[in-house]
């Protein structure tokens, strides 16, 4: 994995997309007050180099009836690579799995779920993960507001 240096400039420039995905060259150029060129080149440097993997929409699951998440840490059986990679395949077809990510120390897997509420989580908890083969135990927390969400450094 290659480290990528950026400046000042390049960190106010992935702020601004962070903040709006949608902001034009010239939008993103007032905000960092630079031209449109020299913006324009930078954001292709760091599409090309890959500090930017791509551009998409944030939903609003709430707003789609699915605005209950639960945080699931998960303790597999076995930690062995096709353990992993069962688990892996069976919870891409949950759809109510909305991120998962492997991880060190006691725990496996950390997922969060989203659902329409505790009633749903429950149904899906109950007639579906707790049933994933591999699966040896499982602690849920709730959480109860975001506190941060974007870039978390500038050089």
């Amino acid at each position: 994995m290659k480290n990528i240096t950026i400046d000042g400039i390049d960190a106010a420039i992935l702020r601004a997309l962070q903040a709006d995905g949608r902001a034009t060259i010239n939008d993103i150029a007032d905000r960092v007050g630079l031209s449109a060129s020299p913006v324009a080149r930078r954001l292709r440097r760091l599409e090309d180099t890959g500090v930017i993997t791509g551009y998409s929409a944030l939903i609003d699951e709430a707003t789609l009836g699915y605005g209950f998440s639960v945080f699931v840490s998960v303790k597999l059986d076995k930690q062995v690579d096709d353990a992993l990679a069962a688990f892996e395949t069976a919870i891409a077809g949950y759809p109510e799995v909305v991120d998962c990510w492997l991880m060190t120390g006691n725990r496996d897997y950390l997922l969060r779920i989203a659902t329409e509420g505790l009633a749903e989580f429950e149904r899906f908890l109950v007639g579906k993960f707790t049933k994933t083969p591999g699966v040896a135990s499982i602690e849920s927390s709730i959480p109860l507001r975001r506190v941060k969400y974007g870039m978390s450094r500038s050089p």
